[in-house]
């Protein structure tokens, strides 16, 4: 549902606190605090004035985008832009966190197990730019690092959106056991790579649409090619390996045999990618490949597991160690939207 065919409404809408310009840094640390609206660390001052900013050109900010669990707090465009001013986003940032934000209410996401399991999983965002749109995200060398203000702030800002409007605080609804440090921030973008159809394309987009891709992420993990990466199995089975024990360390194995959706997520290096390419694989016959060997490898029947299936995505600097992103062993699917502009001008 996007964002713009949101009913209206009235004045009655979530009101958040904000600030005098000349607010003391510390004292608005500890009124944000106990206003219970603080993620651990320090956040950018909401006033008035950056909520204006923020703001500027929306003409009902306060429109009903949907109730989000787990306790279903409503979304709004002045809800998250608050949190992305408590972020440190710029306002050309707000349509990416709002459109991810909207794509988190799709069921196949699964939000609610997401945001209340005793699990790991935090909400994850690909950013994937149109043909010609300017990247500000990094998706190249330490894309899952730090150093990047917009990676690290368009993240955090869809993280407090969990805890702010879906009101997964811990011990209240976040009831996870260990956590990760996903859940502060955890943005990339999608690399451009000519060769191949983008994954938001084969995902419904059209080439000059920017849009994202929302994941249930469990955590990352490193994998390697084996030695003379030269062939499509030498690069390719040690995913279907750690795929394959993620599946089955986690418990989701139960879910598959149900035929419960069970994804996995591959971010492949372009130097990997090129070599793939040269090989004649293009991103579907990458994705077949994990998919059927992992099946395969699990002693199941692929055709008869519509749930199982592998996602890749080119993301990465220089080098061939790829990253294994495994997804929510308890039921989650990536959910990919379009990033519609919220503003009038």
């Amino acid at each position: 549902m996007p964002w713009s065919s949101c009913k209206r409404m009235s004045a009655a809408a979530l009101q958040w606190p904000l600030f005098d310009s000349d607010a003391q840094f510390n004292q608005a640390q500890v009124a944000l605090a106990e206003a219970e609206l603080a993620d651990g660390l320090p956040l950018v001052v909401p006033t008035y004035e950056r909520m204006r900013e923020m703001l500027r050109g929306i003409d009902d900010a306060d429109a009903p985008c949907g109730l989000m669990p787990p306790l279903f707090g409503q979304v709004s465009v002045r809800a998250v832009a608050y949190q992305c001013v408590l972020a440190g986003c710029l306002p050309a940032e707000l349509d990416v966190v709002m459109a991810a934000t909207v794509a988190c209410l799709e069921p196949r996401l699964n939000l609610l197990g997401l945001l209340t399991t005793t699990g790991t999983p935090a909400i994850a965002l690909a950013v994937h730019l149109g043909a010609g749109r300017q990247g500000w995200l990094n998706g190249g060398t330490n894309a899952l690092g730090p150093g990047h203000r917009a990676n690290a702030c368009v993240g955090r800002a869809l993280s407090l959106v969990m805890r702010n409007v879906a009101g997964a605080k811990d011990g209240v609804a976040d009831m996870a056991t260990m956590g990760q440090p996903g859940k502060y921030t955890f943005a990339f973008a999608e690399q451009s790579f000519p060769a191949w159809r983008s994954y938001a394309q084969r995902r419904g987009l059209a080439d000059d649409v920017s849009g994202v891709t929302v994941f249930g992420a469990s955590g990352t993990a490193e994998v390697l090619p084996l030695d003379n990466a030269n062939t499509a199995a030498r690069i390719l089975e040690p995913v279907v390996v750690a795929m394959a024990a993620s599946i089955e360390s986690t418990g989701a194995r139960r879910h598959v045999e149900r035929a419960i959706d069970c994804a996995q997520v591959l971010l492949l290096p372009p130097e990997l990618a090129n070599t793939l390419a040269r090989l004649d694989f293009d991103a579907h016959a990458v994705e077949s490949y994990l998919t059927q060997g992992l099946a395969q490898r699990l002693g199941l029947d692929g055709s008869s597991m519509p749930g199982l299936q592998a996602h890749m995505l080119v993301v990465g600097g220089p080098g061939v160690k790829m990253t294994l992103m495994p997804l929510w062993a308890g039921g989650s699917v990536p959910v990919t939207a379009a990033v519609a502009r919220v503003r009038s001008w």
